[in-house]
């Protein structure tokens, strides 16, 4: 059914979303965007601090908001630490679907590395198709990093980085997301290659982390960046 390998495009895909955003009262209606996940959209800082207002759901929203000043939105954080996709899919109609979401993102790979590829793969396609079925919009979340990234990209290892062994599973989980969204059609933000791009002109990963694998508000800030790419304000 899904087989056409071509991630949707940024500028059109959620155009229903957005004509919603930019109508003005007394003809708009609240937007719910749902973010499902792990520790990173919940929140999680520095474990156990949960530093709501610089994690990327709230950007988001206040980036949205900045650029739809009319819109209502309601911007719902579904994600729980430490929880990975297959948790999330087994709770994903009561706690997800029934917040009746315009606009869903999925960002658990950090953590389904200790499921192994085969068993996220089906829990990502189980939510990913059950979103469907009911007509939300999707934007699948590569990873954001963790501190073995720096050993990944340079060759480099030290104690900090004593985990990253090659291949580095990070990039497998990146790589299977982005070919998800291409057979789905669906929205991409591509955090892992923010992350990546920024060390390779010269960034340090240490900018971008606030925790072994949490991000910093800037890490927070790739990420954000990523996702409203898929709302732009003009044209549609």
């Amino acid at each position: 059914m899904y087989d056409e390998m071509k991630t949707a495009d940024p500028n059109h895909y959620l155009d229903p979303v957005v004509q919603i955003l930019k109508t003005h009262w007394p003809a708009n209606r609240c937007v719910n965007v749902v973010c499902h996940g792990h520790s990173v959209p919940a929140g999680y800082f520095a474990t156990p601090r949960v530093d709501t207002f610089n994690a990327y759901p709230y950007l988001l929203h206040r980036g949205l908001k900045d650029r739809f000043p009319f819109a209502v939105i309601n911007v719902i954080v579904t994600a729980i630490g430490g929880e990975n996709s297959e948790r999330g899919a087994a709770r994903f109609e009561d706690t997800v679907l029934c917040h009746r979401p315009d606009v869903l993102t999925l960002d658990y790979a950090l953590n389904d590395r200790r499921i192994g590829l085969a068993a996220s793969e089906a829990a990502w396609r189980s939510m990913i198709e059950n979103a469907l079925s009911r007509d939300v919009k999707v934007l699948l979340m590569t990873p954001t990093a963790d501190s073995a990234l720096t050993a990944a990209v340079t060759g480099e290892r030290d104690a900090e980085s004593a985990l990253a062994l090659e291949p580095y599973p990070l990039r497998d989980h990146a790589e299977l997301i982005r070919r998800l969204a291409g057979e789905y059609g669906v929205g991409l933000a591509d955090s892992f290659a923010a992350f990546e791009k920024y060390l390779a002109q010269g960034g340090a990963l240490s900018d971008l982390l606030s925790w072994s694998n949490h991000p910093s508000r800037k890490g927070h800030e790739l990420a954000t960046r990523e996702l409203l790419c898929w709302f732009p304000a003009f044209g549609g």
